[in-house]
C-alpha cells in the first residue's frame, strides 16, 4: 500500500514534540503540507527547524497559537485555511491523588484536551463537508477505556473524545469526511519519562525505570515496552489517507495489547 497525500493541508496541534512532531513527520513523508502547531513561536519555529532537517522534502507551516482559546483556534486557520486532515492531538497529563483534584484543575483538563478539539472540529468541518473530503483524528488513550487511579481527570478528558468522535463522526456521515479517534497506549516520549520517573526510583538508568513503571504500573501490557511515537504516527498516517474511507466513528487502538478486550 502507497499512501500518497499530497495536496492535503494538514494540521497537527501539539507537534512541536513526541507524539505530535512524529505525526507531523509521517503525514509529510506522506506528501502533506503540514501545519506545526505550538503555543510560542521560538517553539514551533525550533520544531520546524528539526522537521525539515528529518523530511527535507516536506512542507511545514509554522501555525503558533494557544488553540485552547477561540482566538487562537481562529488564528491558526487563518494560517492555515482550508485544512482537509485535522489531527487534535493537544493534550495535558499528570498523576494527582483523585480527592485532591480541585474544581478548577477538572476544568483546565476539559478544556485543554477536549474543548480545544471540540472547537477546531465545529470550525474545520463545514469546510470539508463542503469540498466532500476530509479527515479529523482524535489522539485519545488507553486511559479513556482503563482509567489509571492516578490521573482519573485525564482519563475523564480521553472518555470523553471518544464520544465527542463518535458524534462529530454521525454529524459528518454520508458527506465523504471521517471523524475517528486513536487509543495511544503508553508512550515513550520526553514528558513521559519525567512521568515515569515521579512514579519509579530516580536513580535508576533509563531502561530499568522502563520496565518496572509498566511492570508496576502497566501490567496489562502484551507489547511489554512503551510504544514509539512514529508507531503511533504510522497509525495516524493511515487515517488520514484516501484508503482508510471506510473507516469512521470509530476508536481505533495503538496500545500494545494494553486495553484488556477484544474490541475494538
Amino acid at each position: 500500500m502507497r499512501i500518497d497525500s499530497t495536496g492535503r493541508t494538514a494540521l497537527v496541534t501539539g507537534s512541536t514534540q513526541g507524539i505530535g512532531a512524529a505525526i507531523a513527520a509521517g503525514l509529510a513523508r506522506s506528501g502533506a503540507r503540514v501545519a506545526i502547531n505550538g503555543r510560542t513561536e521560538k517553539s514551533v519555529g525550533e520544531a520546524v527547524e528539526r522537521l525539515r532537517a528529518e523530511v527535507p522534502d516536506g512542507e511545514f507551516v509554522p501555525a503558533a497559537a494557544d488553540v485552547t482559546t477561540d482566538e487562537g483556534a481562529r488564528r491558526v486557520l487563518e494560517i492555515v485555511p482550508g485544512v482537509d486532515i485535522l489531527v487534535n492531538n493537544l493534550g495535558i497529563f499528570g498523576s494527582q491523588p483523585a480527592l485532591e483534584i480541585d474544581d478548577d484543575e477538572w476544568r483546565r483538563y476539559f478544556e485543554v484536551n477536549v474543548l480545544s478539539a471540540i472547537r477546531l472540529t465545529r470550525l474545520v468541518l463545514p469546510g470539508m463537508v463542503e469540498r466532500s473530503w476530509g479527515r479529523v483524528l482524535d489522539i485519545a488513550s488507553d486511559s479513556a477505556i482503563v482509567i489509571p487511579a492516578e490521573m482519573i481527570h485525564y482519563g475523564m478528558s480521553k472518555t470523553a473524545l471518544l464520544a465527542v468522535s463518535r458524534g462529530f463522526a454521525k454529524e459528518a456521515a454520508g458527506t465523504g469526511v471521517t471523524v475517528n479517534s486513536v487509543l495511544a497506549g503508553p508512550t515513550h516520549t520526553g514528558g513521559v519519562e519525567d512521568f515515569v520517573y515521579s512514579l519509579v526510583d530516580t536513580d535508576l538508568p533509563w531502561d530499568e525505570a522502563q520496565r518496572e513503571f509498566m511492570k508496576k504500573y502497566r501490567p496489562q501490557s502484551l507489547l511489554q515496552r512503551l510504544i514509539e511515537p512514529e508507531e503511533i504516527a504510522n497509525m495516524v498516517v493511515y487515517l488520514s489517507s484516501a484508503q482508510a474511507s471506510a473507516t469512521t466513528g470509530a476508536a481505533v487502538r495503538v496500545d500494545g495489547g494494553y486495553i484488556d478486550s477484544i474490541v475494538p
